[in-house]
């Protein structure tokens, strides 16, 4: 693992990294915020997936996460949204390729060989953080937004026990019927949309539910709204009883200045629980 740069912030460390990943057969490269607690010993450790188009980068410079982790004593980790390099498949679209890998494992070429998401995010980085930094076993929580938001869901509810709590900022809600998702797991998957399914949250909270509650905020001014179809998860939600808070919040849109709004109560709800 190569440091690539560490930076105080609010008493603890913002860090960036790299390594080889076998998974996605590249390099790739990762963000890691310590809280000053750290510095004492393990804390637990939260994960945000990020959405189409995003890097590590974008939500550790503009979610403001560090200072809310900071007084709660917990880890952030900000991994990329894909893999990346010269020899990785990417197509001319936004949505596809680099940037878009949708927390996938590919079966499909040119994808297979690098688009290798899914693994990626629950066993490799996961074993390499939990080797290189104080962040404690069995305390990891996941969030995220957009592509980011059904990344976390999709992984929490597909791999019980793995995360210890769960939200996200405006999921892509409903994949399967939504032009952001059937593209994207078409091209990855193939067109067999059986394989589709452990990919989609609102078909994934009925069919295997969810014990430790969700939190959800949803802008209401949100420009992709038709693309995320946050009412199939509200009512997958309502339906099965699950222990859930789903927020639409007047007036936001999708933007980072949403995440940053709602920051401070996703990092409250994952340290309520991660410490309890």
């Amino acid at each position: 693992m190569e440091t690539i740069s560490e930076n105080a912030s609010f008493g603890g460390v913002q860090g960036v990294y790299k390594h080889k990943s076998a998974s996605c057969a590249c390099d790739m490269t990762f963000a890691v915020y310590l809280p000053p607690q750290a510095k004492l010993g393990p804390v637990p450790c939260l994960w945000y997936l990020s959405g189409l188009t995003c890097t590590h980068e974008n939500a550790m410079t503009k979610a403001g996460l560090q200072e809310h982790a900071a007084r709660r004593g917990i880890a952030v980790v900000f991994p990329d949204t894909s893999p990346r390099g010269d020899d990785v498949a990417d197509d001319e679209a936004y949505d596809l390729g680099k940037g878009a890998g949708f927390y996938v494992n590919a079966t499909q070429d040119p994808w297979a060989p690098h688009f290798q998401m899914y693994d990626y995010i629950k066993t490799e980085l996961r074993n390499l953080v939990q080797s290189e930094f104080p962040v404690l076993e069995g305390r990891h929580g996941v969030t995220g937004h957009s592509m980011g938001g059904h990344g976390a869901i999709t992984l929490a509810l597909g791999n019980p026990g793995l995360y210890a709590s769960l939200s996200a900022f405006a999921p892509i809600a409903n994949p399967t019927a939504s032009d952001w998702g059937r593209k994207q797991l078409g091209a990855y998957l193939g067109s067999d949309e059986s394989k589709w399914t452990d990919h989609d949250s609102s078909l994934l909270v009925r069919a295997r539910g969810w014990e430790g509650g969700i939190l959800v905020d949803q802008g209401a001014s949100d420009q992709f709204l038709d693309l995320l179809k946050p009412e199939a998860l509200a009512n997958a939600l309502a339906e099965t009883r699950t222990a859930s808070v789903f927020r639409m919040q007047p007036g936001y849109d999708h933007s980072y200045f949403f995440v940053a709004s709602f920051g401070r109560d996703h990092v409250d709800w994952h340290a309520d629980r991660l410490t309890a």
